[in-house]
């Protein structure tokens, strides 16, 4: 079959995808082709890639910097590995801040949560070892996990009893066992039992990788993630968090042992074979990093948002799930699902269908992402125009 016949292939199937470009504006709101829509599609859970006046402050700073050292600081360029000639003091320093907030003993920085997922688990991995993943963990891990020497079995979603099945069959014939999941699932808005998997961690002397990008900013007293609400940091082998999602940035982060930071940068090919981001990028997230930690006012109403608004689907009759800021419409078959997001952009919504392989087949859905720069008459009307086209 040639790419064009494959092409038409996913159009028939309403799997076609393409890019949409957007005008930001104030608040949750996006434009496209001059019509102004509520953005529920955006993974901007702080409302931070929206506040223009949060990045006033951050670009005054840089104006009133008279160190000596702004280019070293906030240099727009890079052009290296940090390995070669790519680093910098601005990642030194983020790291620092980082490792001391979680209170572990390192840090260590990637381009993007992809390339923490793909450059982790391969480098610390090798033939004699075992990966236990939740099957519906990001596409990142699963691409990373392709790239390991070691065996990978993926358990059916958040069933701890089928991990220690797995365990007790296979633990005792491999050196190292990563159990690996996310905290908060990014298609579903359900999260794990991180206490089961510690639990499970502890008992069969296995390694636990918590990816948190969905959960970063958004839980726990300091927006450190859902380790930090539960009081388990020291306790997770491999933390990964992400600077693309609450954080309104670009970038990723591993908490983890001074031991394991020096590893990967000796083994982590996604973090050796790459160009680090430049100074300025390093500057924003730790300004922004400080800045989220303060944010709690902005955590509990988006949660009271969406709670809401999940009640209150669930009670029209519509399939939906999870506990967190991120809300599935499960509508099933895949063209239907894009229909209803072209019509629901008729009356205002920016909703991007969500189909497969991203999410299993049957289940397209709407992910309806709760950010902190709504209010509840953005929202009031959405479950009503849902049915209503449906």
């Amino acid at each position: 079959m040639s790419y064009h016949e494959e092409l038409e292939h996913l159009r028939e199937q309403g799997r076609f995808r393409k890019f949409t470009p957007l005008l930001p504006q104030t608040d949750s709101y996006v434009e496209k082709n001059g019509q102004r829509l509520l953005n529920l599609s955006s993974n901007d859970y702080l409302g931070l890639a929206a506040d223009a006046q949060l990045q006033r402050q951050f670009y005054a700073e840089l104006g009133g910097n008279d160190d000596g050292l702004f280019l070293e600081k906030y240099g727009l360029a890079s052009a290296s590995s940090r390995l070669l000639s790519g680093d910098c003091p601005a990642a030194g320093l983020l790291e620092t801040e980082l490792a001391t907030a979680y209170g572990r003993g390192a840090a260590l920085l990637f381009n993007s949560g992809y390339h923490a997922n793909i450059g982790i688990l391969p480098a610390l991995t090798g033939k004699r070892d075992l990966i236990l993943s939740d099957k519906l963990n990001h596409a990142s891990i699963h691409d990373g996990l392709r790239l390991c020497r070691a065996t990978h079995k993926r358990f059916a979603h958040r069933d701890y009893r089928m991990l220690r099945t797995i365990l007790e069959g296979e633990r005792k014939k491999y050196d190292r066992v990563f159990l690996v999941s996310e905290s908060v699932f990014s298609m579903d808005g359900d999260v794990a039992d991180i206490a089961q998997l510690i639990s499970l961690k502890e008992e069969f002397s296995c390694l636990l990788y918590l990816d948190e990008a969905h959960a970063v900013g958004m839980y726990g007293a300091s927006g450190l993630g859902k380790a930090e609400e539960l009081g388990v940091i020291d306790r997770v082998d491999c933390l990964v968090g992400t600077f693309g999602k609450a954080y309104a940035s670009i970038g990723a982060y591993l908490i983890c042992s001074a031991d394991m930071r020096d590893y990967l940068i000796n083994h982590s090919r996604s973090l050796i074979f790459t160009t680090a981001l430049p100074p300025v990028i390093y500057g924003w997230n730790r300004f922004v990093f400080r800045k989220s930690c303060t944010l709690n006012e902005q955590r509990q109403k988006v949660a009271g948002l969406a709670e809401r608004l999940r009640q209150e689907l669930s009670q029209a009759g519509l399939k939906t799930a999870g506990e967190t800021n991120i809300i599935p419409v499960v509508i099933g078959e895949d063209r239907r699902t894009v229909s209803l997001a072209q019509a629901m952009e008729t009356e205002g919504y920016f909703i991007l269908p969500v189909r497969p392989p991203t999410v299993p087949k049957g289940s397209s859905r709407f992910r309806l992402s709760i950010t902190a720069g709504m209010e509840w008459s953005d929202l009031k009307d959405i479950t009503s125009r849902i049915c209503t086209l449906l």
